[in-house]
């Protein structure tokens, strides 16, 4: 009884493992590989990883451009503010 529920546990795990199959050498989407556009062809010619770095730094450059653009744009209100409330001041 006890060999029966090992048996059946063996076999489950057996059935849920995929990964070797995923990661097969001989891959069925490798034969439309010469008739994909350049950039497919030029993402898998090279490492996928340098392409998702560019993104990634690509988007950290955007990021970083929005919140320079903001801090000029709070820091311009700020003066702005200081200026009137100094102006406000001097005439009471």
């Amino acid at each position: 009884m006890i060999f029966s529920l090992i048996q059946l546990q063996e076999d489950s795990v057996a059935a849920v493992d995929t990964l070797t199959e995923s990661y097969a050498p001989d891959w069925q989407g490798s034969e439309a590989f010469d008739q994909a556009g350049p950039l497919i062809q030029a993402a898998a010619s090279n490492d996928l990883i340098f392409i998702v770095l560019g993104v990634s730094l690509i988007i950290w450059f955007v990021l970083l451009f929005f919140i320079i653009r903001v801090d000029k744009k709070v820091e311009r209100l700020e003066n702005e503010f200081n200026q009137s409330k100094k102006t406000v001041q001097h005439e009471t």
